[in-house]
């Protein structure tokens, strides 16, 4: 699991930072890259990466704001034109399938696959046998949601000495065991699967928050994560101004981290007014209130690696 930043600035595209876009790539646990807001020039950020836009099965929209979604049309229509054939889930709020349709019928673009829409509101949108996506409602101008990603726990690792030592042979029967199952052997003795397998790996939380002011609902969704990723448009000091356009400071990012006991802070929705000097200052304001801080940059990757 890594979450690898396509776009990390506030409101327009600067020379350093592109506009919101975040990819989760989980290409050991399902083969699978997960977009979180596509602004403009995603695609062209991704021609940077070794990211494959085939690869990209759901997109997960915070809010309609067009820094979030201007580049959304354009990633459809080119990962239909270089080969993309499986379908696509865009999840976000009342208004995303109007405004994806609309675009893509007046260009008269063809997809090679299907589009769903899911049209959010708070709790679960999404959920399979590996992961659990939450989403809650923010504080901004418009609807704007975070998004809670759960991964899910995974069995132990099966502890083959163990079933060597007592006479059971490799076989099919050694994925029932792994999966915790009981099993019934050859000489009719009764396995108990939980035996001869390490305490479950416990699951990856990753919170991705929309824009939004210092509320009740960031820390909510972050409880306890892995990694919390949060918008930091302005600098400490700068609450009045942060309150007023509907956005969040580096130390208000912070405070929430620490409430909710989240593991790792990442800033990002930096405005452009704090140039790559300043960037250092943004940080040691967060850390102050949560060490564990660092600031996004386009094209960053940070790991989140398994709990063993």
């Amino acid at each position: 699991m890594e979450v690898l930043f396509l776009g990390t600035g506030a409101g327009i595209p600067a020379k350093l930072r592109n506009v919101t876009s975040i990819a989760l790539k989980l290409l050991e646990e399902r083969g699978a890259v997960w977009l979180f807001d596509c602004g403009e020039a995603t695609q062209h950020q991704i021609l940077h990466t070794s990211l494959k836009p085939r690869r990209v099965e759901k997109i997960f929209i915070t809010h309609l704001h067009g820094d979030h979604i201007y580049g959304l049309p354009g990633f459809l229509a080119s990962r239909s034109f270089q080969g993309g054939e499986s379908d696509v889930t865009i999840y976000g709020p009342k208004g995303i399938q109007t405004f994806v349709e609309t675009n893509l019928s007046v260009s008269q673009t063809y997809l090679k696959y299907r589009l769903h829409f899911v049209e959010v509101g708070e709790g679960v949108v999404f959920e399979d046998e590996q992961f659990l996506v939450e989403s809650g409602l923010l504080e901004h101008g418009i609807d704007s949601y975070g998004y809670r990603v759960v991964e899910k726990d995974r069995p132990g690792v099966l502890q083959v000495d163990k079933l060597a030592e007592a006479g059971i042979k490799p076989g099919p029967i050694y994925k029932q065991i792994k999966n915790g199952e009981s099993v019934t052997l050859e000489d009719g003795t009764v396995v108990d699967g939980k035996m001869f397998t390490g305490p479950d790996i416990k699951g990856r939380v990753v919170t991705i928050l929309g824009d939004t002011r210092f509320c009740k609902a960031s820390k909510k969704l972050a409880e306890s994560a892995d990694l919390l990723i949060h918008e930091a448009t302005f600098a400490a000091g700068e609450e009045g101004l942060a309150h007023e356009y509907f956005h969040s400071t580096t130390t208000q990012a912070a405070q929430v981290a620490k409430e909710a006991k989240a593991k790792k802070l990442c800033l990002t929705h930096i405005s452009s007014r704090y140039d790559r000097a300043n960037w250092d200052m943004l940080v040691a304001e967060a850390k102050g209130i949560f060490p564990t801080t660092d600031i996004s940059q386009d094209f960053k990757e940070i790991v989140i690696p398994l709990k063993r």
